[in-house]
């Protein structure tokens, strides 16, 4: 393989971790890591949390450069909000099976079919996808939202059903899904979960409210990745079994421990790793501060179509502070 590989050849001996901080600092660059991402890379990230809230912590840096270690919806999304910083994504190839489950051409179709509905579209889309949309929500902003929404509306929700029905449910408000999934929220079985339960009685479980409702219904407590990890610190006991891709754990591991967590179990009785996630390495890492490539480039015009989705999210959601993904609204121009 050869030195873009990560194996081999330039990097044979290279202390990564040395010439990573070397770059971040010659380049200017603010690095950010997902919660789902490898301990190593949320080790020495600037900052670790959910996706929109690390666009907004990087839109209020001095950087020039901004590498998201996350999925390509996630750096596209740093873009939107940074349009004059260069934003590298490690592997371009990290996509998200929810961005894939929604073509921007079908979901166009689909909006031009019903056109008596808005579009509340989950965060983890395409930019095409964003600028198509009447307002953009995350896991922890779709409620409050959702709530400023006049009852008579009528609504398309997508790309995720799961999240989509976790609302509809709890809000009592119908909407039409789209029929799109996490891949890793998805296959959590409910009957491996049932047996862990039956390990650890006394164990409240969390869920990401991008599970089905089969893992939902069991959870003591539904909430974004940020939300969840608050929850981890509140419990009585010290034994927690969470509902989403584990790596979330190395951040409860850090602040917590004195607790125990478990990774609640896919069909095979393994967590359930996310592949695109994955495919974020610290040779990567390097190579892309080093050659600021792979580079997130994007049409003005569709950038600013995808910011007014986002932009009514914040205006409508700024009272979330502290709940997760929005964080404390921003103020410019004082």
């Amino acid at each position: 393989m050869d030195a873009r590989g990560g194996v081999g050849g330039s990097l044979a001996g290279l202390d990564l971790r040395a010439e990573i901080d070397r770059l971040r600092k010659e380049r200017n660059a603010v690095i950010l890591a997902h919660y789902y991402q490898k301990p190593e890379i949320q080790d020495l990230a600037d900052f670790v949390g959910d996706s929109l809230d690390l666009s907004r912590k990087a839109q209020a840096t001095d950087a020039d450069v901004i590498a998201f270690c996350g999925v390509r919806f996630m750096a596209e999304t740093a873009k939107i909000l940074s349009p004059e910083k260069i934003v590298v994504l490690p592997d371009m190839d990290a996509g998200c099976s929810l961005e894939d489950s929604c073509p921007p051409d079908k979901f166009k179709a689909f909006r031009e079919a019903h056109p008596d509905h808005i579009a509340l579209s989950y965060i983890n889309c395409s930019a095409e996808v964003k600028a198509l949309s009447d307002i953009i929500v995350t896991s922890s902003s779709a409620e409050k939202i959702l709530a400023q929404i006049p009852k008579g509306q009528k609504i398309i929700f997508g790309p995720d059903k799961h999240l989509g029905g976790y609302l509809s449910r709890k809000m009592g408000r119908e909407m039409l899904l789209w029929p799109g999934v996490c891949i890793v929220h998805e296959a959590f079985s409910e009957t491996e979960l049932l047996k862990l339960k039956a390990q650890y009685p006394d164990a409240p479980i969390a869920a990401h409210p991008e599970c089905p409702a089969h893992i939902v219904d069991h959870a003591d407590y539904v909430g974004s990745t940020s939300g969840i990890l608050d929850y981890a610190g509140k419990i009585e006991g010290d034994t927690l079994i969470v509902a989403t891709e584990p790596h979330i754990i190395h951040q409860m591991e850090k602040a917590m421990p004195h607790k125990t967590f478990i990774g609640a179990p896919g069909a095979d009785g393994n967590c359930n790793i996310c592949p695109y996630m994955a495919l974020n390495t610290m040779e990567k890492l390097y190579l892309a501060l080093r050659d600021l490539q792979p580079r997130i480039e994007m049409d003005e015009e569709l950038r600013l179509a995808a910011k007014k989705s986002l932009d009514r999210m914040l205006e409508m959601a700024s009272g979330t502070v502290g709940q997760g993904d929005v964080g404390r609204p921003m103020v410019t121009g004082a």
